[in-house]
Formats: C-alpha cells, sequence, structure tokens
C-alpha cells in the first residue's frame, strides 16, 4: 500500500519559520476585515464550548497537554516572547484596563462596610466578607448575557 509522501520534519519546520513571519499582513488583514462577525460567532457557539469543557476527560485532555508541554517550555516560552511583550502589552492595554476596572472601582467606592474592629476581631472579617459580596454581584451582573 503506497504512503503518503512529506517531506522531512526539518524541511516542513525550515519553510515555516521562514515564510510565515512575512504572513503578518494576512493576518492584519484578516483581523480588520474579518469573514464573520467575532463576536457573532463566539456567541453562536457557546453550546459546543459547553459541550467541550463538559465533556468525558476534558480534565485528562487539559493535564495530558500541562505534562506534554511541560514546565520547561512554559518558562522558555515566557522568558523569550514574554518578557519582551509585557511592557508594550500593559501600555497597550491602559484604555481596555481602564474601562474593565471602572465599573468595580465604582462598586468598591460605593460599599459600605462595618468599622474597624480590634486586631483579630470577627467584624473585620466582615468588611472583608462586605467588599467580596459586592464585587461578585458586580462581576455577575456585568458577566451576565442575560
Amino acid at each position: 500500500m503506497p504512503r503518503v509522501a512529506v517531506p522531512s520534519i526539518d524541511k516542513i519546520v525550515r519553510k515555516w519559520v521562514e515564510v510565515t513571519p512575512g504572513r503578518a499582513t494576512y493576518y492584519e488583514a484578516g483581523v480588520r476585515e474579518p469573514l464573520h462577525d467575532w463576536a457573532s460567532a463566539a456567541t453562536a457557539a457557546a453550546a459546543a464550548y459547553k459541550a467541550a469543557v463538559t465533556s468525558p476527560n476534558i480534565d485528562k485532555l487539559y493535564t495530558g497537554g500541562i505534562k506534554r508541554a511541560g514546565t520547561a517550555k512554559w518558562q522558555r516560552k515566557a522568558l523569550e516572547l514574554g518578557v519582551a511583550r509585557f511592557g508594550p502589552g500593559v501600555t497597550a492595554a491602559e484604555p481596555d484596563y481602564r474601562e474593565g476596572f471602572a465599573p468595580y472601582h465604582e462598586e468598591l467606592a460605593r460599599t459600605e462596610i462595618p468599622a474597624r474592629g480590634p486586631r483579630g476581631s470577627d467584624v473585620n472579617f466582615e468588611r472583608v466578607k462586605a467588599i467580596g459580596r459586592a464585587l461578585l454581584a458586580k462581576r455577575l451582573a456585568l458577566r451576565s448575557a442575560t
């Protein structure tokens, strides 16, 4: 029986490394003018997402991927790419951070908490619980699709 003719892994990888970076303009064009609206397509995929994350053995697939990559790969990629991208990423995210945090900032500012008690007092834990409850309610209200 004939086999599939396939170039060596070295040729495939070399071509990918040499050719793919030059395709950044195609990537940009696809982002600027997608064939389908991202939000609509992602919303329509909610049932598929739920089926995927609740499928049998999803935990085994998840941990298998982690074990296959390993800490060494995560650390290598984080150091090679993450460090250089960290600062520019933070700068680029400034308006998104402001917009995303603003509702929680407003919620914190209007949250009433009990007066501080003596060190170790249960009333101090009630202060934390009040903040936690307020932020959770805000998060659920903002994240709800209904």
